[in-house]
């Protein structure tokens, strides 16, 4: 059951921050080499699957989905901030983006070949990411594959911790207990990415990338 103050809280707070975050971050890949490996293999595996549409989930404003579109994917966005939408749409008016929620995607059944979902489902409460991830695994094709990112909790002992997020509230995953729950979803990890913070980092947790396919 979706908690619609949780998200109705982290629309909002995405709304205030989106021409600042825009701004932020729209250069961010450039100097993320993993990421860009991360996302150069997903594009490969979504194409060797027999491609079909893209959905970055959480896409705020578009730059990753502009870069999915460059890898030579069908690539579209969606997030629930209609500020962070309009953002995108600005800065990639060839590409489409659309208002949703990752809960309730207005798509039907094994409509897409690969779903991103990077630092978005961190906004999920955790007792209600495991119907995220059915979703996910309801929407993608039979051999679709799908690509977390997200931030690493300390360890196998506290499998999901709260951080304090500069937009809005946040959780943090051990990977295998994130690892888990694919797994209970009907996707099967493929491979995965730790990448260890960095002396310059504002927060110094590791950053997962989990790759997993719908059988």
């Amino acid at each position: 059951m979706v908690d619609h103050d949780v998200l109705r809280a982290t629309r909002e707070a995405y709304d205030a921050a989106a021409p600042a975050y825009a701004r932020q971050f729209r250069d961010s890949l450039d100097d993320r080499p993993l990421d860009r490996a991360m996302l150069g293999a997903f594009a490969e595996v979504v194409r060797a699957g027999g491609g079909g549409r893209v959905a970055d989930l959480g896409c705020g404003p578009g730059y990753v989905t502009a870069h999915l579109d460059g890898l030579g994917l069908a690539a579209f966005g969606v997030d629930a901030s209609p500020a962070m939408v309009e953002e995108a749409r600005r800065a990639h008016p060839g590409l489409r983006f659309e208002v949703g929620s990752m809960a309730a995607l207005d798509m039907p059944d094994g409509a897409l070949g690969g779903v991103l979902s990077r630092w978005s489902v961190i906004h999920v409460p955790p007792g209600e990411l495991p119907a995220v991830l059915a979703e996910f695994h309801r929407v993608l094709a039979p051999g679709g594959h799908l690509l977390l990112g997200f931030s690493a909790s300390d360890g196998p002992s506290r499998p999901t911790q709260v951080f304090d997020h500069a937009v809005a509230p946040a959780h943090r995953w051990w990977p295998d207990h994130l690892a888990a729950l694919l797994r209970e979803s009907g996707l099967t990890e493929v491979a995965r990415m730790v990448r260890e913070p960095q002396p310059t980092d504002l927060r110094q947790f590791r950053e997962v990338h989990l790759l997993a396919r719908r059988a």
